[in-house]
């Protein structure tokens, strides 16, 4: 399984710095295609992205990327975010924040 992270450029430089591979840099246009092709992409296990980028998504693919499994969705960056706590305790079953 492999890491691919999508975003604006100044977004993924930093990770393709960090010699992640699947780094796709997109623009607002290009986002909704590029989100689609790498959940479909059998060898992807988690997939970083930037919370405001999300949030720029229409409704129903941000439910997609809240509910996948696999790949595993990750955000980060932007406004506070419960989604990781959200998912650790789906997993775990208990709130490891308190």
């Amino acid at each position: 399984m492999e890491l691919a992270v999508i975003g604006r450029g100044d977004f993924t430089l930093g990770f393709k710095l960090a010699g992640i591979r699947k780094t796709y840099e997109t623009t607002l246009e290009t986002m909704d295609s590029t989100v689609h092709d790498v959940l479909g992409d059998e060898d992807v296990g988690i997939l970083i992205m930037h919370n405001d980028d999300v949030s720029l998504l229409p409704a129903a693919l941000q439910s997609t990327l809240g509910e996948s499994i696999e790949p595993t969705v990750v955000l980060v960056g932007g406004g506070e975010t419960t989604q990781l706590r959200e998912k650790i305790k789906s997993a775990v079953g208990v709130d490891l924040w308190k």
